[in-house]
């Protein structure tokens, strides 16, 4: 077991807020980084808005209250928490029907549920998720990224195209000049340039919806504190919790792989429900990890440490609220082309290579095309991870089950025959179901030995199948010793056998 001391050592970030204020050169990344990621989150924000019903400065305030209060709660330095479309899907049916007084009170009550789940170790769950899981749920979220970016695509004036491939191309070839700026803020500011020195007529971030001219304001929602209320908004509420932490505590584990470094999740997971109940407090829709925001913070920006989230949001609030007019002009294809080059990143190319695919087990592949065939399908991340877990799990318990072998071997014992069965294998409710089935009852001698030696009984349908085989036996007059059980085996078959029916 680990210590506290050791935990500390264990997510100790590196670089730390302090090394990166004392360094120029780390300071300029963060910084620069945060910026690019302010950008990034308005049209989303936005956009976000309009899913769940609300007005664009819902989604844009609750973006900048809860990526300022992650920088300091959370668990995963340099992850991006903001208003989603995983969360506005969830909860837009409470805005439509009940109004803003109860939508806001569905995103408090969201945050509490998820701060219980906290302390109740949600977070220990995330090792029951597969690596084929984890990799479908990559793939499916570099997907959505992209065809997210598709009614920006279709439809619109041709230059938007030429714009596009632009940012691309200075997205790809600018690190390879310089990384001290971020090669998304470069594409950004260039792209904008040309558009404002042409007069290119392009959709541009200001069509997106109004951008707001105030400061959030404290929000206390007007609804009855009755079992009506609760009733009302807890469902929509409990999924939005379990939405935002799946999504949250898969991100942290794939900005974990990304940089090589541990994170604490359990951590996460209580400071995504204060970041919620800090949103809704200002009026905010709520959210949860930002996956693509994330992956340009930490991937196309390089940043480490909670200063670029941090100033995400204040970066964020700037340019909504001061320099609302300058944003409006930025075109949308400057950040379409910076969301496309994320979804490329973000997307395990690896896992379909042909000589990966030839390697990797069928079943474990079918998880992973399971999972973004779902999460593709529906738009909902954790409806595509809880039934990739379920795919994976009957894929497993199948593989288990055919695992088991029985030999058989008749001997003279002091001159008498004795029938001496080897059971190898994990023996669970999936494979113990056939095991009655591989003994000769009739066929052998009086004396029967069973020898478990090189296997492991699991559950209560193991003990039963084995307390039936000895009923069997019995009903033709013949003893049956079990022998070479492991002291697991043993406590539990012992604990178990003769109490679990008449062995039938």
């Amino acid at each position: 077991m680990t210590t506290m001391a050791e935990d500390k050592t264990r997510y100790r970030p590196e670089p730390s807020v302090l090394t990166a204020l004392k360094s120029p050169r780390i300071l300029t990344r963060e910084v620069l980084a945060g910026l690019v990621v302010a950008l990034a989150l308005i049209p989303e924000a936005i956009s976000f808005s309009i899913i769940a019903g609300v007005d664009p400065k819902v989604g844009l305030f609750s973006s900048f209250v809860m990526a300022v209060t992650i920088a300091f709660v959370g668990g995963r330095p340099a992850m991006i928490t903001a208003a989603t479309g995983a969360i506005a899907l969830v909860i837009a049916p409470v805005a439509r029907e009940y109004g803003m007084d109860y939508f806001i009170a569905t995103v408090l009550l969201a945050g509490v549920l998820q701060i219980v789940l906290a302390v109740l170790g949600v977070a220990k769950l995330m090792r029951f998720i597969p690596r084929s899981v984890m990799v479908g749920f990559v793939n499916a979220l570099a997907i959505l990224i992209f065809t997210a970016q598709l009614p920006q695509l279709i439809g619109v004036p041709w230059m938007v195209y030429p714009l596009v491939a632009a940012g691309l191309v200075i997205m790809v070839f600018m690190p390879k000049i310089t990384r001290v700026v971020p090669a998304p803020l470069v594409s950004i500011i260039i792209v904008t340039a040309a558009v404002v020195v042409f007069a290119i007529n392009v959709p541009t971030v200001g069509d997106q919806g109004e951008l707001p001219r105030s400061l959030p304001e404290l929000f206390i929602p007007n609804v009855p504190l009755t079992w009506e209320t609760l009733t009302i908004i807890a469902p929509y509420a409990l999924a939005m919790a379990l939405v935002g932490l799946m999504e949250s505590l898969m991100t942290a584990k794939l900005v974990d792989d990304v940089t090589d470094t541990h994170s604490n999740k359990t951590r996460e997971s209580w400071g995504q429900g204060v970041a919620n109940i800090a949103s809704g407090l200002f009026g905010g829709m709520g959210g949860c990890a930002m996956i693509g925001q994330t992956m340009i913070n930490v991937k196309a920006s390089g940043a480490r440490t909670r200063i670029s989230t941090f100033l995400a949001g204040v970066f964020l609030l700037i340019l909504i609220v001061v320099l609302g007019d300058v944003v409006a002009i930025i075109p949308m294809a400057a950040l379409v082309a910076v969301m496309i080059m994320v979804s490329v990143g973000t997307f395990d190319w690896h896992s379909i290579k042909p000589s990966t695919l030839k390697r990797m087990p069928k079943s474990e592949t079918a998880v992973m095309v399971i999972t973004v065939a779902v999460v593709v399908a529906t738009h909902n991340l954790a409806i595509g991870v809880i039934v990739g877990v379920f795919v994976a799990a009957i894929m497993f318990v199948r593989r288990v089950a055919h695992l088991v072998d029985v030999t058989r071997e008749v001997t003279e014992h002091f001159g008498e025959p004795r029938a001496h069965y080897t059971v190898e294998g994990q023996l669970l409710f999936a494979s113990s179901n056939d095991l009655t089935t591989m003994f000769e009852y009739t066929e052998d001698p009086d004396h029967v030995v069973i020898d478990l030696s090189k296997s492991h009984v699991w559950d209560a349908s193991t003990v039963a199948a084995l307390d039936a085989i000895e009923t069997k036996y019995e009903h033709h007059g013949k003893s049956v010793e079990f022998v070479g059980m492991n002291d697991h085996t043993t406590a539990f078959h012992a604990r178990l056998t003769g109490g679990l029916g008449n062995g039938h």
